[in-house]
Order: structure tokens, then C-alpha cells, then sequence
């Protein structure tokens, strides 16, 4: 495995943090950032990185990765280059609700490029293969479900496309004219409903008070982006009950990262998979 290199902690301020670790900026380097996962990840933050690198070199617009480290206590982590000034659509939402329609299109329009990046399918995997290991790996659906479930996923149309893997509109940063997708980690391929389903979900299906602890926002804000978001990716001749309807088992389809994450049931998810089990 590659040896990460190791750094200390001294010459960085914490800047936030998520579900699998923290982000720091450089007191001495203004231009790095690091992304420091909690105890115990090891292959995952090098796995990550090589991923990005490969998106990176792609193409698509992302912060570039830096190098794998360690810090003196044990905790290991990638540096990236950092954006500074950035922001995320969430973030600015929350501060800036009655700009709420203009950062929905213009996060949109970042999804539509996206998914129409073609992709070398030697290189990523493949989002349906991802949900069937997903599927078969998960303690909480009993056989028969699995075996609907299963057919859905079979069922969805390829394609060979770019797909983030966790589009939460916190997931997508900005500054001036400069547009960049973060945490890359779940990269892939495939139908885009896969990853329009996350925005769906983090930002209607959540619950109001994890989407006032994340996002910093009330959940009536977040349901407000998702209605402006709807028309500038899909177009205005789709209704939202039409767009919601083919979303919905996609993003229902989530329980099985959020269940694996979690390792407990989530009824208030499970639910958008009625259509299906």
C-alpha cells in the first residue's frame, strides 16, 4: 500500500466536517485544504484519492488532489488544493435564501454537464453493479424484497455516463465564475436518476432536523430548492409531481447506503420504495 506521508496537525484550523471525517485549511499554505478521516480509515481516504485523481484528469471540474497523510495520532487523510473564497449551493442558500432559484439553476446546470461527460468504463464502476453488491451485502430486506429491489436495478436503462455518486447540493462549491464538484469518493457510472435521486432525498425526503444541522437551513428551504431545481434540469414541460414520481424509487434506493452507514432501519426512506416492495 502506499505510505502516506505524515503531518502534523499544528499547522491546521478545522473548516467543517461530515459523515466520514473532517476538513482543515493551512495555516502556512493558504492554498492547501485537508480532508482528514475519523480513526480507523485507512484504504479509504488513498482509495479516494486515486479516484479523484482519475476524475480530475478527466476533466471535470474538481479541486485537484494533493497527497495521502497521516497525522502523528494515527488519522489518515488526503490534501487537496484548496478553493479559496469557495462556497457551497447549500451554504449559500442558507445564507442567501431569496437567491434560492438562481443557486438551484445554476446547480443544475453544473448536473447536466456532468451527465454528459462519457465515461471509460475499464476505469469506474458501474452504479448498478455498485446497488447489487449493495443489495446482497444489506442485513434489513428479507429475500423477497431483495429480489424486487434487484429487478429494478436490472430493469433501469444503461448509461455510460458520469455519475457523482452523492449529489448533495452541498457537494457542489463556487467562486466567481468557477464551478467545482467536491467529495468524489463514490464516483462512478451510469443513469443519472441515480444521482438526481440524492438531491431529491437530502433535500425532501430528510428530516427537518438533519437538514437544519447540515444544510443550516429550514426544511421548507430545502424543498423550495429542489422545486426551482426541478425545471432547470429537466425542463419546464416536466410537472414536479411527474419528475417526483420517477425519482422517488431511486431515491428510496438510498436506504441501502444510508442503512449501511447507519446499520439501523430507515423507515422515513424506505418509505419512497413502496412502489417497488
Amino acid at each position: 500500500m502506499e505510505k502516506a506521508k505524515l503531518i502534523s496537525l499544528s499547522d491546521y484550523v478545522l473548516s467543517g466536517g461530515g459523515a466520514n471525517g473532517e476538513s482543515f485549511d493551512c495555516i502556512s499554505d493558504p492554498s492547501v485544504m485537508l480532508k482528514l478521516y475519523f480513526p480507523g480509515k485507512i484504504q479509504q481516504p488513498l482509495d479516494e484519492m486515486h479516484l479523484a485523481q482519475k476524475v480530475y484528469d478527466m476533466g471535470i471540474p474538481t479541486p485537484e488532489p494533493g497527497e495521502y497523510v497521516v497525522t502523528e495520532d494515527g488519522r489518515y487523510g488526503i490534501r487537496f488544493h484548496r478553493i479559496v473564497g469557495k462556497k457551497s449551493y447549500s451554504r449559500a442558500t442558507a445564507d442567501e435564501p431569496e437567491r434560492v432559484a438562481e443557486f438551484a439553476a445554476d446547480f443544475a446546470r453544473m448536473c447536466l454537464d456532468l451527465h454528459k461527460v462519457k465515461v471509460d468504463i475499464t476505469q469506474f464502476e458501474n452504479v448498478k453493479a455498485r446497488y447489487f453488491r449493495l443489495l446482497e451485502e444489506s442485513p434489513f430486506f428479507t429475500k423477497t424484497e431483495k429480489d424486487a429491489l434487484g429487478k429494478f436495478i436490472s430493469d433501469v436503462p444503461d448509461e455510460y455516463t458520469a455519475v457523482h455518486g452523492d449529489l448533495q447540493f452541498s457537494n457542489a462549491i463556487f467562486v466567481g465564475d468557477k464551478r467545482y464538484f467536491i467529495d468524489l469518493g463514490d464516483f462512478c457510472y451510469g443513469n443519472h436518476l441515480f444521482d438526481v435521486a440524492m438531491v431529491y432525498l437530502c433535500t425532501c425526503l430528510s428530516k427537518e432536523d438533519f437538514i437544519v444541522e447540515t444544510f443550516h437551513m429550514p426544511k421548507s428551504l430545502s424543498i423550495r430548492f429542489w422545486q426551482e431545481f426541478v425545471p432547470a434540469y429537466f425542463g419546464a414541460d416536466r410537472s414536479l409531481k411527474d419528475v417526483e414520481e420517477e425519482i422517488m424509487p431511486f431515491a428510496g434506493l438510498k436506504t441501502l447506503i444510508v442503512e449501511r452507514d447507519t446499520r439501523c432501519p430507515m423507515p422515513e426512506f424506505r418509505a419512497a420504495l413502496k412502489g417497488i416492495i
